[in-house]
């Protein structure tokens, strides 16, 4: 029997990860079990800085901390920065040190030359994690006198709330009985009494809409279907409570969270056959997953990170229709998952991209959310919950060398006010000129969007089909050219006389990777679009079916083909690259992580780095 009492805590939780770095103020997350000092040293820095702290409490063990480092004059530029944590506790700095050095260290980016890119990091997927072999290649560089990449971006589905496993639900809860992590107040939801007695089997009591209640006009209501709120196809372990959101992220990116842990759980007797051996199979992956999470800890501890969610960290179709948000706002237990998901996500990432400029303005409402009643501490988020939802700044910039676009594509989207079923915009027109004004009289940008801007023709057409058909959350039909108006809004934008002349399109999502080079037909200037598609870090497509679509694609959108004609981005010449191998491939399923590099701000080589360590490296020239 696992006793939560008997753990020893470790005072750091997570390691430091480096998060917006710039010239007057970097910030930089880290976990700790207590509220004991902590403080930043640069001991190589001649000018004058400071240091301060942003911290929720967020268990009995359990502070979160952003620390920020302001400098007046400036901190130097493209230049490492070794740093210490200075603390009452003793910290092994080793831990998160590359070869010989004594800190780990971390450079201001300026002027961009190398840059890590991914997204999709599923725990539990057979795949290896290509974030611990980042690590391998970042270690690699420095011994070789070299920086490094400087920049590492996250555009997506960094954690798995939807799809969670067997055993990882056995391990949140029990590393929230070992921290203390504070509970929200009950929800109206009634799951079975007992972790083991949910495990597969939550789906079951998730909240739904009776076929009675749904629209006549839509065809569920005659066949008579209850809608299901929260539609992923693997929503058996769906995170419910915002201390689960709080303790995935632990797991996600914390090797000692899981030194904590009983990892000889077994399989509860309730299981039947089938879930039993998923159950056991999970475990080997996650037992994996583990081994390499100090080597994503010191990766994060020394280059500057910076992320964006995409649906997977709140849940799978997240407001991809507007009957969609109709149907789970409308209900308050659907509707607090979701903010969950969201405050989860501004506390783990958001938080870090802006360095709390904008964010940190939702800090003292959250702490208000903290209640203390007969001897229990626990969150009541029902002022808090709608702060979040209102909260519209999740966009941001880096102003580096080429300047850095992050888009926030889930919570302003275009909705289709004549059929709330289809597909919305994933940016409305408000953020669509928003974004035109952020590119424009720019000569070069890297514009990061979870959901690639050019996809595969051929799935785009196949999604539209089951749009068409009534069903675009089984394909999550969530494409840029899904809704007219933000597809022809986009395309305007990249065809505008002011467009930079080379822009870096980086987009995850679709756990495949892919490079493709766009220009606008009939234009006079030679400006270039380069989509670079790289996921997942730890996911895969199916090989044999992306080989099927490769095929169909070259077959039904060739150069020549006149279907190209009759798509919403007719104006744009897309050119497909093959990867450098002996047998060419146009689309990779392999996990990975991009490698960007680049050479007078301008795209020079693209590869994609494996988790098995094997390179994949993409023909810029020919297509």
């Amino acid at each position: 029997m696992f006793n939560a009492h008997s753990v020893s805590i470790p005072f750091l939780i997570t390691g430091p990860q480096v998060r917006r770095a710039e010239p007057h103020q970097v910030c930089i997350s880290i976990l700790t079990s207590s509220d004991a000092s902590l403080s930043i040293e640069l001991p190589d820095i001649s000018v004058d800085y400071s240091s301060s702290e942003t911290q929720f409490r967020l268990g009995e063990h359990l502070y979160l901390r952003h620390l920020l480092i302001s400098s007046q004059a400036g901190l130097p530029l493209d230049t490492l920065i070794a740093y210490r944590l200075v603390s009452d506790v003793e910290i092994d700095h080793n831990l998160y040190s590359y070869g010989s050095a004594q800190l780990p260290a971390f450079l201001i980016p300026n002027i961009l030359t190398r840059v890590l890119h991914g997204s999709c990091r599923n725990p539990h997927h057979h795949s290896e994690d290509a974030l611990a072999m980042a690590d391998i290649d970042q270690q690699v560089q420095r011994d070789n006198q070299s920086q490094g990449a400087q920049l590492l971006i996250l555009s997506g589905d960094q954690i798995y709330a939807d799809d969670v496993a067997g055993p990882m639900l056995l391990y949140i809860q029990q590393l929230i009985e070992v921290l203390g992590i504070y509970r929200e107040q009950n929800l109206d939801i009634s799951l079975p009494p007992t972790i083991e007695q949910q495990l597969y089997n939550r789906d079951r009591f998730l909240p739904y809409t009776p076929w009675q209640q749904r629209d006549k006009t839509d065809l569920g209501y005659w066949l008579r279907r209850d809608l299901e709120h929260f539609t992923s196809l693997k929503s058996e372990n769906h995170l419910v409570f915002f201390e689960e959101f709080i303790a995935l992220y632990l797991l996600t990116y914390s090797a000692n969270a899981w030194q904590m842990l009983d990892l000889t759980v077994t399989a509860p007797s309730c299981l039947n056959k089938k879930q039993l051996a998923t159950f056991e199979s999970q475990q080997r992956m996650l037992t994996e997953f583990a081994n390499g999470l100090g080597q994503c800890e010191r990766l994060m501890a020394n280059i500057c990170t910076i992320m964006m969610f995409d649906d997977h960290d709140v849940t799978d179709d997240w407001n991809l229709t507007a009957a969609w948000e109709q149907a789970v706002y409308d209900d308050p237990v659907s509707n607090r998952i979701i903010c969950n998901g969201l405050i989860s996500y501004w506390l783990f990432q958001g938080f870090g991209n802006d360095s709390g400029a904008d964010t940190g303005k939702l800090s003292a409402a959250f702490l208000a959310s903290l209640c203390q009643r007969d001897d229990t501490t626990s969150w009541d988020f029902s002022k808090f919950d709608q702060k979040i939802k209102q909260f519209d700044t999740w966009s941001y910039q880096l102003d580096c060398q080429p300047k850095v676009v992050v888009i926030d594509t889930r919570t302003q989207r275009w909705r289709n006010e004549q059929n709330f079923n289809e597909p919305s915009g994933l940016m409305d027109w408000q953020q669509l000129s928003a974004l035109e004004d952020s590119l424009e009289g720019e000569d070069e940008v890297i514009l990061v969007s979870p959901a690639p801007v050019f996809g595969v023709k051929s799935i785009e057409a196949i999604q539209a089909i089951f749009n068409v058909c009534g069903q675009p959350l089984l394909v999550d039909v969530e494409n840029w050219m899904a809704h007219e108006g933000a597809a022809r809004k986009l395309m305007h934008i990249f065809r505008r006389a002011d467009t930079p002349c080379e822009t870096l399109i980086l987009s995850g999502d679709v756990h495949y990777s892919f490079c493709f080079s766009v220009q606008a037909r009939f234009s006079n200037r030679d400006n270039r679009i380069w989509q670079l598609t790289a996921s997942g870090i730890k996911n895969e497509f199916p090989k044999s079916l992306l080989g099927c679509l490769d095929k169909l694609d070259s077959f039904f959108y060739g150069r020549y083909s006149p279907l190209n004609f009759f798509t919403k981005r007719w104006q744009m010449k897309v050119e497909k690259h093959a990867t450098l191998a002996d047998h060419p491939r146009h689309l990779v399923s392999q996990s990975g992580i991009s490698i960007i590099e680049l050479a007078d701000q301008k795209l020079a080589r693209y590869v994609i780095l494996h988790g098995n360590g094997e390179i994949t490296e993409f023909d810029l020239e020919n297509h």
